[in-house]
């Protein structure tokens, strides 16, 4: 499913226009990302958790040349999806395989 798809599934189940549920859906987005930028995390009870997560500095290696190559310090989110979601898909795929 793509973003095009949501909005319009959204906006076909809530009355809104396309326009007004891309910007909906955008600025939901985009709250997201800049709480998440600012280090708070982000909970939807009954959804999941966004949050940021860091990776330690490391060593790696360039896979074409085979160089030593340090890695910084990188900070990367992370969704941890509730308990609901994840026995609702469960129970959802394992019924269409029966």
């Amino acid at each position: 499913m793509t973003k095009s798809d949501l909005i319009d599934i959204v906006a076909g189940g809530t009355g809104l226009t396309k326009l007004e549920t891309e910007a909906v859906i955008n600025g939901f987005l985009g709250t997201i990302v800049e709480s998440l930028a600012e280090g708070t995390s982000v909970e939807l009870r009954g959804f999941g958790t966004f949050r940021i997560k860091e990776r330690a500095p490391r060593t790696g290696r360039n896979p074409k040349t085979g160089d030593v190559v340090e890695i910084d310090t990188q900070f990367v989110p992370h969704v941890k999806i509730s308990r609901e979601v994840r026995k609702h898909i469960d129970r959802s795929i394992k019924e269409r395989k029966s």
